[in-house]
């Protein structure tokens, strides 16, 4: 399995691959199921179809790295949309944000300025933002844009962070954002980091998980615990049980595509359940990551590819 993910993740940087992938019909159709179509107008419908089976919705319009402050300027004005179409449909949803794709590559405070334009937006659309965790070479700046956003008492409670439970300094970057009252998406991790920086094991990342949960739920903070692992569900609940945490307290969060089961499960056993919704015609990278952190989606497409 750890050579799969390797090259899955190796596959994900390959340009050739992605354009074709992107511009043909048997690729559309290799990432229809775990992404809800090319346009804002078909991911609105999919998140008003989840919402009506009980189900929040985390938009994501793909993206990452532009290279000129036009693109990332573009990128957010679909976030814009997203926010107002929120509003005016009432959806129960958020969007989640990469700051690469907002030009953090080409300027820090370019960044900085558009992520803050989107935070007001949401602010007065009683939205909110996630702001979606990367490579670790982007952990500290990401996570020190989120923190100043979030500190200034007119955008308190309008942004949160994602944390990836295979970093070894995710249990420090959990006590800090809790301290402060960010709202926080506890992931596994989906890139290839080296061992120096992440847990090489997958019991030990499954392990850091467990325990980074446990901080998280009893920090009184709404956060959203974001895994598919049915093993990793059982000890949450269990000990959001015997901490007397009730579910209103948190939500799971599961990707578009990934154990539809499962989640119905959760929302009629009382949960709630935010399905992570991504959507655009940049979708290769996304899918290709996907895949990797849980090889068992490869052979599900290969598997139905041709019933869809």
């Amino acid at each position: 399995m750890p050579v799969l993910r390797s090259t899955l993740i190796a596959l994900s940087r390959n340009r050739l691959l992605r354009r074709w992938s992107e511009r043909t019909r048997l690729g559309l159709r290799f990432s229809s199921r775990f992404v809800a179509g090319m346009e804002i107008g078909d991911a609105l419908r999919v998140a008003e179809a989840l919402n009506r089976q009980g189900m929040a919705v985390s938009l994501d319009s793909l993206g990452e790295s532009v290279t000129s402050e036009a693109e990332a300027v573009a990128a957010a004005e679909v976030y814009h949309q997203l926010l107002d179409e929120i509003a005016a449909r009432q959806l129960d949803a958020n969007i989640s944000v990469k700051l690469t794709q907002m030009g953090l590559n080409l300027s820090p405070s370019l960044a900085e300025s558009i992520i803050e334009s989107l935070v007001r937006h949401a602010r007065a659309t009683a939205g909110f933002v996630r702001i979606d965790m990367e490579d670790s070479s982007r952990t500290q700046a990401t996570l020190e844009l989120v923190r100043r956003l979030h500190e200034r008492p007119e955008l308190r409670g309008a942004i949160g962070a994602v944390v990836q439970a295979y970093l070894y300094r995710s249990q420090a970057d959990i006590e800090q954002l809790v301290a402060e009252g960010v709202r926080v998406r506890l992931c596994k991790g989906a890139y290839d980091e080296p061992p120096e920086v992440a847990f090489p094991r997958k019991a030990d990342v499954d392990a850091n998980f467990i325990r980074l949960s446990g901080l998280l739920l009893d920090s009184g903070v709404y956060h959203g615990l974001a895994t598919h692992d049915e093993a990793m569900i059982a000890a949450i609940k269990s000990y959001a049980s015997r901490q007397e945490i009730a579910p209103s307290r948190f939500e799971f969060q599961m990707l578009f595509g990934v154990r539809r089961d499962l989640q119905r499960k959760l929302i009629q056993e009382g949960y709630n359940v935010r399905v992570y919704l991504p959507f655009g015609s940049d979708w290769y990278p996304y899918l290709m990551r996907r895949l990797a952190e849980r090889p068992a989606n490869l052979l599900f497409l290969l598997r139905n590819l041709f019933r869809f």
